[in-house]
Protein backbone atom coordinates (compact mmCIF):
# COMPACT_ATOMS: atom_id res chain seq x y z
CA UNK A 1 0.00 0.00 0.00
CA UNK A 2 1.50 3.54 -0.91
CA UNK A 3 2.39 5.70 1.73
CA UNK A 4 1.55 8.50 0.18
CA UNK A 5 -2.47 7.59 -0.45
CA UNK A 6 -2.69 6.77 3.25
CA UNK A 7 -3.67 9.36 5.74
CA UNK A 8 -1.09 10.35 7.95
CA UNK A 9 -2.57 9.86 11.42
CA UNK A 10 -3.41 6.22 10.43
CA UNK A 11 0.04 5.92 9.20
CA UNK A 12 1.45 7.62 12.35
CA UNK A 13 -0.49 5.34 14.32
CA UNK A 14 0.58 2.08 12.45
CA UNK A 15 4.54 2.78 12.94
CA UNK A 16 3.91 3.31 16.83
CA UNK A 17 2.34 0.11 16.94
CA UNK A 18 5.25 -1.47 14.59
CA UNK A 19 7.73 -0.43 17.25
CA UNK A 20 6.31 -2.50 19.62
CA UNK A 21 8.30 -5.51 21.00
CA UNK A 22 7.41 -8.59 19.27
CA UNK A 23 5.06 -11.36 20.72
CA UNK A 24 7.02 -14.14 21.32
CA UNK A 25 7.08 -17.63 19.44
CA UNK A 26 4.31 -20.05 20.69
CA UNK A 27 5.05 -23.00 22.17
CA UNK A 28 3.17 -25.40 20.32
CA UNK A 29 3.63 -28.36 23.94
CA UNK A 30 2.58 -25.84 26.22
CA UNK A 31 -0.10 -24.84 24.29
CA UNK A 32 -1.24 -27.91 23.50
CA UNK A 33 -1.06 -29.07 27.47
CA UNK A 34 -2.88 -25.77 28.56
CA UNK A 35 -5.90 -26.90 26.03
CA UNK A 36 -6.03 -30.64 27.59
CA UNK A 37 -5.89 -28.88 31.20
CA UNK A 38 -8.67 -26.59 30.23
CA UNK A 39 -10.34 -29.08 29.62
CA UNK A 40 -10.03 -31.24 33.11
CA UNK A 41 -8.34 -34.61 30.55
CA UNK A 42 -5.69 -36.62 31.90
CA UNK A 43 -3.01 -37.36 29.48
CA UNK A 44 -4.82 -40.86 28.84
CA UNK A 45 -8.32 -39.01 28.52
CA UNK A 46 -7.02 -36.56 25.55
CA UNK A 47 -4.85 -39.30 23.97
CA UNK A 48 -7.74 -41.48 23.68
CA UNK A 49 -10.12 -38.48 22.60
CA UNK A 50 -7.78 -37.64 19.58
CA UNK A 51 -6.54 -40.98 18.74
CA UNK A 52 -3.12 -41.00 19.89
CA UNK A 53 -0.59 -42.76 21.58
CA UNK A 54 -0.54 -41.34 25.38
CA UNK A 55 3.59 -41.36 24.87
CA UNK A 56 2.59 -39.31 21.62
CA UNK A 57 0.99 -36.63 23.25
CA UNK A 58 3.39 -37.25 26.16
CA UNK A 59 6.10 -36.09 23.50
CA UNK A 60 4.42 -33.46 21.83
CA UNK A 61 3.24 -31.77 25.09
CA UNK A 62 7.09 -31.58 26.62
CA UNK A 63 8.57 -30.67 23.28
CA UNK A 64 9.92 -33.75 22.86
CA UNK A 65 8.43 -34.38 18.73
CA UNK A 66 7.56 -32.10 15.90
CA UNK A 67 4.11 -33.67 14.91
CA UNK A 68 3.06 -34.41 11.64
CA UNK A 69 -0.37 -32.93 10.24
CA UNK A 70 -2.00 -35.72 10.50
CA UNK A 71 -1.34 -35.75 14.52
CA UNK A 72 -2.30 -32.63 14.72
CA UNK A 73 -5.72 -32.34 12.74
CA UNK A 74 -6.10 -35.87 15.40
CA UNK A 75 -5.44 -33.04 17.79
CA UNK A 76 -7.74 -30.58 16.74
CA UNK A 77 -10.48 -32.97 16.28
CA UNK A 78 -10.07 -34.48 19.68
CA UNK A 79 -9.82 -31.11 21.60
CA UNK A 80 -12.93 -30.19 19.29
CA UNK A 81 -10.68 -27.19 18.05
CA UNK A 82 -9.42 -26.06 14.19
CA UNK A 83 -6.09 -26.67 13.75
CA UNK A 84 -4.79 -22.76 13.74
CA UNK A 85 -6.71 -22.39 17.42
CA UNK A 86 -3.14 -24.50 18.16
CA UNK A 87 -1.27 -22.58 17.25
CA UNK A 88 -2.87 -19.21 18.51
CA UNK A 89 -2.44 -17.82 21.83
CA UNK A 90 -5.31 -17.96 24.29
CA UNK A 91 -6.37 -14.55 25.44
CA UNK A 92 -9.98 -15.08 24.94
CA UNK A 93 -10.36 -16.07 28.25
CA UNK A 94 -8.22 -13.45 30.12
CA UNK A 95 -9.06 -10.12 31.18
CA UNK A 96 -6.80 -7.48 30.47
CA UNK A 97 -8.64 -4.35 32.31
CA UNK A 98 -7.69 -2.20 29.19
CA UNK A 99 -9.97 1.06 29.62
CA UNK A 100 -9.56 4.10 28.37
CA UNK A 101 -11.64 7.71 28.13
CA UNK A 102 -11.52 10.63 26.33
CA UNK A 103 -14.18 13.33 27.70
CA UNK A 104 -15.42 15.75 24.94
CA UNK A 105 -12.35 18.57 23.10
CA UNK A 106 -9.64 16.54 24.87
CA UNK A 107 -8.86 13.70 21.50
CA UNK A 108 -5.33 14.41 20.43
CA UNK A 109 -5.89 17.00 17.34
CA UNK A 110 -4.54 16.03 13.80
CA UNK A 111 -5.37 18.66 11.01
CA UNK A 112 -5.13 18.06 7.08
CA UNK A 113 -6.45 20.05 4.45
CA UNK A 114 -9.71 18.56 3.99
CA UNK A 115 -10.13 16.92 7.38
CA UNK A 116 -9.94 17.48 11.12
CA UNK A 117 -8.55 14.60 13.29
CA UNK A 118 -9.25 14.47 17.10
CA UNK A 119 -7.31 10.97 18.06
CA UNK A 120 -9.61 9.20 20.69
CA UNK A 121 -8.49 6.78 23.15
CA UNK A 122 -4.78 8.31 22.39
CA UNK A 123 -3.31 6.55 25.64
CA UNK A 124 -3.80 2.79 24.90
CA UNK A 125 -1.18 1.06 22.60
CA UNK A 126 -1.24 -2.12 20.82
CA UNK A 127 -4.80 -1.25 20.00
CA UNK A 128 -6.36 -3.19 17.22
CA UNK A 129 -8.21 -0.40 16.01
CA UNK A 130 -8.21 3.38 15.42
CA UNK A 131 -11.18 4.99 16.46
CA UNK A 132 -10.74 9.55 15.93
CA UNK A 133 -13.88 11.59 15.46
CA UNK A 134 -13.27 14.27 12.60
CA UNK A 135 -14.44 17.66 11.17
CA UNK A 136 -15.14 17.31 7.49
CA UNK A 137 -13.91 20.09 5.75
CA UNK A 138 -13.41 18.92 1.82
CA UNK A 139 -16.77 20.26 -0.44
CA UNK A 140 -15.46 18.81 -3.22
CA UNK A 141 -13.34 15.75 -5.01
CA UNK A 142 -10.85 18.12 -6.58
CA UNK A 143 -9.16 18.56 -3.01
CA UNK A 144 -8.03 15.77 -2.43
CA UNK A 145 -4.82 14.21 -4.25
CA UNK A 146 -6.31 11.13 -5.73
CA UNK A 147 -8.23 8.27 -3.60
CA UNK A 148 -7.30 8.06 -0.19
CA UNK A 149 -6.77 4.02 0.67
CA UNK A 150 -4.99 1.78 3.57
CA UNK A 151 -4.92 -1.66 4.27
CA UNK A 152 -8.02 -2.77 6.86
CA UNK A 153 -11.13 -1.75 7.08
CA UNK A 154 -13.42 1.27 7.93
CA UNK A 155 -16.38 2.45 9.50
CA UNK A 156 -17.49 5.31 9.59
CA UNK A 157 -21.03 6.59 11.91
CA UNK A 158 -22.29 10.33 10.59
CA UNK A 159 -22.92 12.78 14.06
CA UNK A 160 -23.01 16.07 12.44
CA UNK A 161 -24.53 17.24 8.95
CA UNK A 162 -24.70 15.32 5.91
CA UNK A 163 -21.65 13.77 4.13
CA UNK A 164 -21.26 12.77 0.39
CA UNK A 165 -19.07 9.31 0.80
CA UNK A 166 -17.45 8.40 -2.87
CA UNK A 167 -15.28 5.42 -3.04
CA UNK A 168 -13.79 3.47 -5.85
CA UNK A 169 -16.03 0.81 -6.97
CA UNK A 170 -19.40 2.32 -5.87
CA UNK A 171 -21.73 5.28 -6.68
CA UNK A 172 -21.35 8.30 -4.45
CA UNK A 173 -23.74 7.78 -1.38
CA UNK A 174 -25.37 11.03 1.28
CA UNK A 175 -24.74 10.13 4.85
CA UNK A 176 -26.41 12.13 7.24
CA UNK A 177 -26.83 12.24 10.97
CA UNK A 178 -27.07 8.47 12.61
CA UNK A 179 -26.10 6.55 9.18
CA UNK A 180 -22.71 4.83 8.63
CA UNK A 181 -20.64 2.88 6.16
CA UNK A 182 -18.57 -0.12 6.57
CA UNK A 183 -15.81 -1.01 3.98
CA UNK A 184 -13.00 -1.95 2.50
CA UNK A 185 -10.69 0.73 3.27
CA UNK A 186 -7.81 -0.66 0.40
CA UNK A 187 -10.40 0.74 -1.79
CA UNK A 188 -10.08 4.13 -2.77
CA UNK A 189 -12.63 5.99 -0.44
CA UNK A 190 -12.93 10.49 0.28
CA UNK A 191 -15.44 11.91 2.46
CA UNK A 192 -16.70 15.69 1.66
CA UNK A 193 -19.52 17.67 3.50
CA UNK A 194 -22.17 18.64 1.22
CA UNK A 195 -24.28 20.54 4.30
CA UNK A 196 -24.14 23.97 5.33
CA UNK A 197 -21.58 23.46 8.10
CA UNK A 198 -18.70 21.27 8.46
CA UNK A 199 -19.89 17.56 9.01
CA UNK A 200 -18.53 15.67 11.79
CA UNK A 201 -18.66 11.71 12.08
CA UNK A 202 -16.78 8.89 14.22
CA UNK A 203 -13.90 7.17 12.24
CA UNK A 204 -13.19 3.65 13.14
CA UNK A 205 -10.09 1.97 11.48
CA UNK A 206 -8.57 -1.51 11.79
CA UNK A 207 -4.86 -1.72 12.44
Amino acid sequence: MSKHSEPSLIRLARENEAGSPDPQPLDLGERVRELRKARDWTLEQAAKQAGLARSTLSKIENGQMSPTYDALKKLAIGLEISVPQLFTPADGDQITGRFAVTKAGEGQAHATATYEHDLLAGTLTKKNMLPYRASIRARSMDEFDGWVRHDGEEFLYVLTGVIRLYTEFYEPIDLRRGDSAYYDAAMGHNVVSISEEDATILWVTSL
